[in-house]
């Protein structure tokens, strides 16, 4: 049996995939532990859902894309990041590393690399982050969730396995879904979701045009974080929630179109269900453009439709979900084409495999 070490942070996309194949590793007989930073997101997951699991901090920087001083403070805290990995790699001692992106892996890796110990990264976006890209130089492999990755990648290096898939997702209870909103049967439902932090913008559009809403749907509305607006508590068939986790699979099993970011382990989710989504990518003023890559490679396979943030308005909004609608058949049908190409359990045996080969 081997041991193996986990990384990745930042967001909840640089985290999931370690989720899903943490408690694989353990289920087959391995040892694993996970290294991240102080501070993120990623050690809030991990601490919480994975408990069992040995969590190492390491000092890290942030990977900018544009002059700061900021930057030349953040080459020390990168450098003080690969001698603290360095450190924990030489006590555990694993035998191989699966890095999922995000800044604080870059300093994993390179460490990693140091110490001869083999390194896989996976990478959900069409195109890779800047922190795999630097990464990729020291690894072994890069796995990818969309085929057309590749073309942006060593092709010695870059293997396309498609998106993995959490298995829980296709058990969603309908009678609890219907159970949560106090919606019925009879009417279609519109599930809205503006991302972990919500969409100001988004909600302010969707509560605008409620009532016009209403005459076709039943609305979920995951608002984020602080963003409820309670004058609307009682309105019918119309359900807002700040944030929902557990209960996110019974939601979905009820969804007949949704309206989301276009965060990759999300869409792949609602393209697994066959839910026709329109994506609302976050703009290049809050990302360097990820989802907006991922929402128009979906869009040109057919899966759905998109709307640049800042070409988001209420006619636009009705106009497209009134054309998903017209084109519902067609749309689904697409989707039924796209076959996940890997378990979590495939996934991780091939890592094992590249890993240790």
């Amino acid at each position: 049996m081997a041991k193996i070490a986990f990384t990745g942070g930042g967001t909840v996309g640089h985290v999931s995939v370690n989720l899903s194949l943490i408690p694989t590793a353990i289920e087959q007989g391995h040892q694993a532990f996970y290294i991240g930073s102080k501070q993120g997101i990623e050690r809030e997951m991990i601490e919480s859902q994975l408990p069992e699991i040995t969590y190492h901090t390491i000092s890290s920087g942030k990977l900018r894309r544009y002059l700061s001083f900021e930057n030349i403070k953040d080459v020390f805290k990168v450098l003080k990041g690969i001698l603290d990995a360095r450190k924990v790699l030489k006590k555990e001692r694993p035998d191989a590393l699966f890095s999922k992106g995000g800044f604080v892996s870059v300093p994993v890796v390179i460490a990693a690399k140091s110490l001869k110990i083999p390194t896989i990264i996976h990478e959900s976006d069409l195109t890779p982050g800047l922190a795999n890209k630097i990464a990729l130089k020291f690894a072994k492999k890069i796995y990818t969730t969309f085929e057309d990755t590749v073309k942006y990648l060593p092709k010695d290096k870059a293997d396309f396995v498609g998106a993995t898939v959490r298995q829980d997702l296709l058990h969603g209870d309908k009678g609890r879904g219907y159970q949560l909103t106090e919606f019925t049967d009879q009417k279609p439902v519109l599930l809205v979701m503006g991302g972990s932090l919500g969409s100001k913008k988004l909600n302010e559009i969707i509560r605008q045009n409620l009532d016009l809403l209403l005459e076709k749907y039943q609305v979920i509305h995951l608002t984020g974080k602080g963003l409820l607006d309670t004058s609307l508590n009682n309105v019918k068939g119309y359900k807002q929630f700040e944030f929902v986790k557990d209960d996110l699979t019974d939601l979905l099993a009820i969804t007949h179109t949704v309206i989301s970011r276009a965060g990759s382990n999300a869409i792949y989710e609602f393209l697994t269900l066959n839910i026709p989504m329109l994506l609302i990518p976050l703009g290049l003023d809050q990302s360097r453009g990820d989802q907006i890559d991922n929402a128009k490679n979906f869009e040109s396979k057919g899966y759905g439709r998109m709307i640049a943030e800042d070409q988001l308005t209420e006619h636009r909004l009705i106009d497209e979900l009134k054309d998903i609608e017209a084109h519902r058949s067609t749309i689904i049908e697409a989707m039924h084409g796209y076959k996940e190409s890997y378990t979590k359990e495939d996934l991780f045996n091939k890592f094992i495999t590249d890993a240790l080969d």
